[in-house]
């Protein structure tokens, strides 16, 4: 990747695109350590921000020639950023705000009040809300976000995958993606620089608390604009997502910092609980939760730190009704492992698909509209290679393994899924050597101007496939003859991934070993 730096007057700034390299038909995709100012940041997927002096046209042309004769990749593709300016008096308002105390803030009321609080009515009330900026960033197709999305919630994966061998995993990139850039909003000083570092940002004037706002309400609203994208126009598929704080009793928290996460949910709540009880307050947390996702959302929480002065938990649903699939009438076997099988109900689909196999001959992709919106990705480990053996070597950095699909006629077999999985940012940031990122150091003075020690951060992803059983297509075996289509059947483990199809921004990644068991 290139980086250009040059000044630009008038303390305003821009971005501009990122630019990547390709070589035989691969995405090169790097991980550069930062060891400056005296410790470790790893940045992935770095994105360049680049500002400009008032040079004229034929110069910067020059200059960006010049620069891309040090590439020796086949072609270079320039990330889709849009320029986005804003001016340092307004990045600065905020934190003059808070220094100056002028900052307005809410005491949430504890989990046991039975009554709705005024401050969570006019957080909800969205027409009374600043509105997030998008000049000209949000309005555009939110594409580039699958990018930055993409690289971190893989490197998620591959932590929880090792930790969790032989089970079904489940995690929502997008949800992931969100929660840092949540607290990236809270954030101040090396904390807020470590945050950009990870999210794969880099501030355009050196200074985190002039970007902070500006920047991550703009990345809050093109994720949710992502989300909204899948549920818009589709009435074959429910999406939601609840966002919950819970902070200890008095602590108070700023007005502006709980703005911009209603952003970013369908239902927000702040409420405040007894820490020092931890069974007593996980107990509380999870009936609350549970209630408030109607018995969707269940077990969010199974231990707390009594220390903690604040707990993030969000909670992301999704469940497909797919129009043009037909229920097998009897359940099939499912091979868990070459001694091991269960019977299933699996659900067939047929049509014109994307397809693929890779050059090693070790797995093979399809990829199905599973509704109006999203997109089902489904790898097999094919020709006696497994899962695991697949996950350890497919080059996750790259996202080539979505890519260079062909259209086929494919009859397509798989199980009906119903999987949910809870996975907590601080343990996977600690398996990344990161713990100090959300620890007990870290400056959350956006958040709260008190200092606080943030206790688990909970990110639970809910998915269910099934048919339509009020559309119910016709047995796909009665449509063709056989050796027309390609028969793919999934009866055995798989990798999975669900994207939302005008982004292609991937909203779940999983890996399904019994599609019997929901956790």
């Amino acid at each position: 990747m290139i980086q250009l730096w040059q000044p630009y007057p008038s303390g305003s700034h821009l971005l501009l695109s990122n630019i990547f390299c390709f070589e035989e038909e691969k995405e090169q995709s790097f991980d550069i350590l930062d060891r400056s100012r005296g410790k470790e940041r790893f940045f992935f997927q770095q994105t360049p921000w680049r500002q400009f002096s008032n040079m004229n046209l034929v110069a910067d042309l020059l200059c960006l020639l010049a620069c891309l004769t040090l590439v020796t990749c086949d072609r270079v593709y320039v990330h889709p950023f849009n320029l986005f300016s804003f001016n340092e008096s307004d990045c600065d308002k905020p934190e003059k705000l808070v220094q100056e105390g002028k900052m307005k803030t809410i005491v949430p009321v504890s989990i046991e009040s039975q009554t709705t609080p005024a401050y969570e009515d006019d957080l909800n009330d969205k027409d009374t809300l600043e509105p997030l900026s998008l000049n000209g960033w949000g309005k555009e197709e939110p594409g580039y976000m699958k990018d930055l999305v993409y690289i971190l919630g893989v490197r998620f994966y591959s932590m929880l995958r090792k930790a969790r061998q032989g089970q079904n995993v489940l995690l929502s990139p997008t949800s992931l993606y969100s929660s840092l850039v949540s607290f990236y909003l809270g954030a101040s000083n090396q904390t807020a620089l470590d945050l950009q570092g990870l999210l794969g940002l880099v501030p355009p004037s050196g200074n985190p608390d002039c970007t902070s706002r500006a920047v991550g309400s703009n990345f809050l609203s093109s994720l949710r604009t992502i989300e909204s994208l899948m549920k818009s126009r589709d009435e074959e598929l429910l999406f939601s997502k609840t966002l919950c704080l819970f902070s200890a009793p008095g602590i108070p928290l700023f007005e502006l910092f709980m703005q911009d996460l209603l952003h970013s949910a369908d239902a927000f709540y702040a409420r405040a609980v007894d820490f020092t009880n931890p069974s007593e307050a996980a107990k509380q947390i999870n009936a609350f939760v549970e209630a408030k996702s109607k018995g969707q959302s269940k077990r969010l929480l199974t231990d707390i730190n009594p220390s903690a002065d604040l707990l993030f938990a969000v909670d992301v649903c999704l469940a497909v009704k797919v129009k043009q699939a037909f229920q097998l009438k009897e359940p099939q076997e499912f091979w868990m492992d070459s001694n091991t099988n269960v019977l299933v109900p699996m659900l067939s689909i047929m049509g014109t698909f994307q397809y693929k196999t890779d050059a090693s001959g070790t797995f093979s992709v399809v990829e199905v509209p599973i509704s109006k919106t999203a997109l089902l990705v489904l790898l097999q480990p094919i020709n006696g290679s497994d899962p695991e053996h697949v996950e350890s070597e497919l080059t996750w950095q790259s996202s080539a393994w979505l890519q260079r699909l062909s259209p086929r006629e494919i009859k397509l077999t798989l199980p009906a899924l119903r999987i949910e999985d809870s996975s907590d940012l601080q343990e996977l940031l600690a398996d990344m050597e990161l713990p100090a990122l959300l620890g007990k150091g870290a400056d959350f003075s956006k958040i709260s101007n008190t200092n606080l020690t943030i206790g688990k951060v909970i990110n639970k992803a809910f998915f269910k496939l099934t048919n339509d059983e009020t559309d119910q297509a016709e047995d796909p075996a009665a449509q063709k003859e056989d050796g027309v289509y390609l028969d793919v059947t999934l009866n055995k483990p798989f990798l999975f991934a669900v994207l939302e199809k005008k982004s292609r921004a991937m909203l779940f990644l999983g890996r399904v070993t019994n599609p019997l068991h929901e956790v």
